[in-house]
């Protein structure tokens, strides 16, 4: 009894305690929550709000501790137990250097990471981007339809032309940027999100809500910035080769290097397409089309600047409609588009000092289109010149940026067979200033002012505030708003819909501006328990458009656009949820848009906007070796412009990707479920030589396998 005694004490005298202080190395701030585990005996502690973790009852040795929080760098310390003091072991972290802390935004105009600003932008890259770009390497419309918020709306049931929506607002409300040109609105935004190749892009930025200050008008629901990827010191050489069963083929290839004071990037796709019909209605789903794309881009590197040259050809034919006038020549219902877009643009950086520098860019575009349908010709040429100055000042805590830009927008029509040409040319001239002011570590404020002056239009003032307060390292919260404007224009969903057919230009007494004010407020938390990540974000959002732009009887079958007697809005929220664990990765999101009409003192819900949306999407990667991935997506029901009710669906996808040294393969199975309207619904009433088209809310396509290989050398 006495052995047992003095043996229990024995052990109790040897049992000690391992006290940590978890803090932020920048700022010395206690990191409460932060995990840390003793490797030897696999038990796990988190800090309390002091930041400090305790273990007691450890016996005598030496152990590896883990100290995990998310944002920062992982740490392991080893320590020998007992230590020579009972102080707390200091611990400090530094923030992470993962891919998605490098991830340096551009479309606020101030080339931060996208966790210190205020404005909340969303990006699509690295990994994120291969893995959508293999569902669809033709064209962006997969990177963006499965983002919540974020709808590609079909506008064409023969040509598949498509527009992008955003918090359930028309896509003319959506300003698409490339590297910070607005190259893709007017006429020239016809078919556009079908023409761009995924394969040189470094990454998509998305800013959702009114964002007209940055970039001018047509911002009101939001803007996509697609920026191209740059050279860096080691070289890139890529090939892309996608084969579909909807009888598609993309062939892509891309050349990147630096040299010491020149760069280059060469990118060329052709990207091609048979006729196809899924549901044996005579009529396409997917058009017959060829494309070809070259876009070359040189860079001089100089002690103070960086000059980037570029320019890029797109040429495109695309038959849609009766397959028998496709394949045969027989007569029946087409659609012919013939398309060519050439841009080019020039930037300009010097660097002053370390704290200032100046910007110049200048773009000039042409786009060339040709519509015909039986009966009916269409054909124009769009021309911009686009230029901007800018002066960045970023001092300690304050960061400003001042600048001007003129843009001119000429459309001139080929005469034909219409009385009434839709000729116009807007000249815009804009100044603009923003502030972002960093008090601490734990709040920045951004502000902006825009006033933008065009002929026939008048004067638009553009006021912007967005607010980030970090509340805790895990928990971030972001409040901005803004106001938007849109010059009108008979270039939109409405009028594509109808081939411009009929439609008259604008009067020169009206219509005038539409005119926004939005407000999102968003909340987003980050923790890592071990293995095991959470990221939550939860977005609100509200945006009244005033004046909106309506298509109105004019009659003689002829029709007009005009300012509406009322307004549009749209409020709901986004909740968006990622959960990562070893190699698994679950994505689940939740969309809810209220869009209506208020016209003539009637609400009414808006037609094609989805009151729901869920996104689900589970992958498993082991990097550098294996890709597996899962997908669900639900639309609810939706009202049409006839006055139906479209049905509600899902659909579902699988895709893989295995990898090699220098090449994988993938393979992707879209829509594996066959989810086609016309399965459940019609796409065209009438005649199927004289169709009358109707709304198109569900997919058309249905199941598409589509798999290929990809190179690096």
């Amino acid at each position: 009894m006495l052995w047992c005694m003095l043996f229990l004490a024995n052990n109790l005298q040897a049992q000690h305690s391992i006290s940590l202080s978890i803090r932020s190395a920048a700022i010395n701030q206690p990191l409460a929550g932060a995990t840390v585990t003793i490797m030897n005996m696999r038990k796990t502690a988190v800090a309390d709000s002091t930041g400090q973790a305790t273990f007691p009852g450890i016996p005598a040795g030496r152990y590896t501790l883990a100290v995990t929080y998310t944002g920062f760098a992982d740490v392991a310390i080893s320590l020998t137990v007992p230590m020579e003091s009972t102080e707390p072991v200091q611990v400090l972290m530094e923030p992470a250097e993962d891919d998605e802390d490098e991830v340096v935004v551009t479309s606020t105009r101030t080339s931060r990471s996208f966790r210190d600003m205020p404005t909340r932008v969303e990006t699509i890259s690295g990994e994120e981007l291969a893995e959508k770009a293999n569902m669809k390497p033709g064209d962006i419309r997969m990177l963006l339809s499965e983002s919540t918020g974020i709808q590609t709306q079909q506008t064409s049931a023969t040509s598949y032309n498509s527009s992008i929506r955003i918090q359930g607002l028309d896509g003319r409300y959506t300003q698409v940027l490339k590297d910070g040109f607005p190259l893709y609105a007017g006429f020239s935004g016809g078919l556009s999100l079908m023409q761009v190749a995924p394969l040189d892009l470094k990454q998509i930025e998305v800013i959702k809500g009114s964002s007209s200050t940055l970039y001018g008008g047509g911002a009101i629901a939001g803007l996509v910035n697609l920026v191209s990827k740059t050279p860096v010191e080691k070289r890139e050489i890529s090939f892309l080769a996608n084969g579909t069963s909807a009888r598609g083929l993309d062939l892509s290839g891309f050349y990147s290097q630096r040299f010491k004071k020149t760069g280059i990037t060469v990118f060329g796709s052709r990207n091609t397409s048979d006729a196809y019909d899924p549901a044996h209605i005579g009529l396409t789903a997917i058009p017959a089309f060829k494309r070809y794309t070259i876009n070359p881009t040189l860079f001089f590197y100089g002690n103070k600047s960086t000059i980037r040259l570029g320019t890029s050809y797109i040429t495109e034919r695309r038959t849609g409609g009766s397959l028998d006038y496709i394949n045969r020549g027989t007569p029946g219902y087409f659609e012919y588009n013939k398309t060519e877009r050439l841009t080019s643009q020039v930037q300009v950086g010097y660097h002053v000092n370390d704290q200032a520098q100046f910007n110049f860019k200048a773009s000039y575009s042409r786009f060339n289109r040709l519509i015909e349908i039986p009966a009916y010709t269409f054909a124009g040429t769009q021309q911009a010149v686009f230029s901007e100055a800018s002066f960045n000042l970023q001092q300690k805590k304050v960061i400003w940026v001042f600048g001007a830009n003129f843009l001119v927008d000429q459309f001139a029509e080929k005469a034909a067979r219409t009385t009434a040409l839709r000729d116009y040319q807007n000249n815009t001239l804009g100044a603009f200033v923003q502030n972002t002011w960093t008090a601490g570590s734990f709040f920045t404020l951004e502000t902006g002012l825009r006033a933008d002056y065009v002929n026939h239009y008048g004067l638009a003032w553009l006021p912007r505030l967005s607010a980030m307060l970090k509340i805790t390292p895990a928990l971030t919260a972001r409040l901005g708003g803004g106001a938007g404007y849109k010059t009108p224009s008979v270039f939109n969903e409405d009028a594509e819909k109808a081939h411009f057919q009929h439609i008259l230009p604008l009067r020169q007494s009206g219509p005038g501006n539409e005119r926004s004010d939005g407000v999102n407020l968003d909340i987003n938390y980050r923790r890592r328990f071990g293995n095991f990540g959470i990221t939550l974000n939860q977005l609100f959002f509200f945006t009244r458009l005033n004046d909106p732009l309506v298509l109105t009887a004019a009659g003689n079958n002829r029709y007009e656009f005009t300012n509406a007697a009322g307004h549009i809005d749209t409020r709901g929220l986004e909740t968006n949820v990622r959960l990562s664990y070893d190699a698994f990765k679950l994505f689940l999101g939740y969309t809810y848009a209220d869009v209506n009409t208020h016209f003539n003192h009637v609400k009414s819900w808006l037609p094609l906007t989805a009151r729901h949306r869920l996104n689900n999407v589970l992958m498993y990667e082991k990097e550098g070796k294996i890709k597996i991935g899962a997908e669900a997506y639900y639309f609810s029901q939706q009202k049409l412009s006839d006055g139906e009710t479209g049905r509600g669906y899902w659909t579902f996808g699988l895709m893989g990707e295995k990898y090699w040294r220098g090449f994988s393969i993938f393979i992707n199975f879209e829509n594996f479920t066959d989810t086609r309207q016309t399965r459940f619904d019609t796409i065209f009433t009438g005649p199927i030589d004289q169709p009358v088209f109707r709304d198109i809310y569900a997919p058309v396509d249905g199941f598409v396998v589509n798999g290929g290989i990809k190179i690096s050398l």
